[in-house]
């Protein structure tokens, strides 16, 4: 199953639709439908989505514009979860190796804060570079979507971006290299119903386009994520309160090269096969 957040018109508020093939949403909200998160903290709405959707009225995906599926929830993410990060890292930044190779031996995962439900974009949206930058990178990752319990009730695309360049420069310089404008994409739907098992036998994949041509393609298993799923929710959800839930970004293990500096009219592509595929432009901020 998939839900979604999109729009019916140019200028129309947001709704919740149900995927029903590659050319149809369920519109939920002609039914009386409220937000997006209320399905994805109820069990109960949740196991009830497939008759709603029987009843409610078709839209036609190409006439409909997908926001991104976050509606009241923080947007968090997880750091250094993969051998190759872990390797960037130290070419990134020798100074602050040291630090960056503890925390693969830490049993409490580097975890931080990413954006706020209305700062996140959605496919086919614009993410930003910033332009005070000059290595700027996308990072395909897929999303945990949790419920106010810290359960996993979804999963979905995203794509955390960054500059490494100024994170590289200082350690202590990360929150500005990797929360800023347009600096974090999610979509283009959430994946109900699948277990934890399922999702890491997929695979996450990007692809960069720059005036027509892929300038980088890469793909990994998330079976190479070196932390467990829960136990990433786990500490994040210690000491903290989400009364609409959270997104917690799991980590990359595709960085690119030095050669690879995303500019302005570049498009990214992310998959994540079994879920779907993320696109944005990219756009100086």
């Amino acid at each position: 199953m998939r839900i979604c957040r999109f729009a019916a018109a140019p200028n129309g508020g947001p709704r919740v639709g149900y995927w029903l093939d590659e050319r149809h949403l369920a519109d939920l909200s002609a039914l009386g439908a409220a937000r997006l998160d209320e399905f994805l903290e109820s069990a109960t709405a949740r196991r009830g989505l497939p008759e709603l959707a029987a009843r409610a009225p078709r839209c036609a995906l190409a006439e409909c514009t997908l926001l991104a599926p976050v509606e009241l929830q923080e947007v968090w993410a997880a750091g250094l979860t993969h051998p190759l990060a872990r390797t960037a890292r130290m070419v990134e930044s020798p100074a602050s190796a040291l630090a960056h190779n503890l925390i693969y031996e830490a049993e409490r995962p580097k975890i931080f804060f990413k954006s706020l439900a209305e700062k996140v974009v959605g496919t086919e949206d614009a993410v930003g570079v910033r332009s005070d930058s000059k290595w700027n990178v996308p990072e395909p990752e897929l999303a945990l979507v949790l419920d106010s319990k810290g359960q996993i009730v979804g999963h979905a695309v995203a794509n955390d971006m960054g500059s490494r360049d100024i994170e590289g420069e200082n350690v202590l310089y990360s929150p500005q290299a990797k929360i800023y404008h347009r600096s974090c994409a999610i979509g283009p739907w959430v994946l109900l119903g699948a277990s934890t098992e399922e999702i890491r036998a997929q695979r996450v994949g990007i692809a960069i386009h720059r005036l027509g041509v892929t300038i980088y393609s890469r793909s990994v298993a998330l079976a190479e994520t070196t932390r467990a799923y829960e136990d990433l929710v786990t500490f994040l959800y210690r000491c903290q309160r989400f009364p609409h839930g959270a997104l917690l970004l799991t980590g990359t293990g595709i960085v690119a090269p030095e050669s690879v500096n995303l500019l302005p009219g570049d498009r990214v592509e992310i998959e994540v096969t079994g879920i779907g595929t993320l696109r944005n432009s990219v756009v100086a901020v």
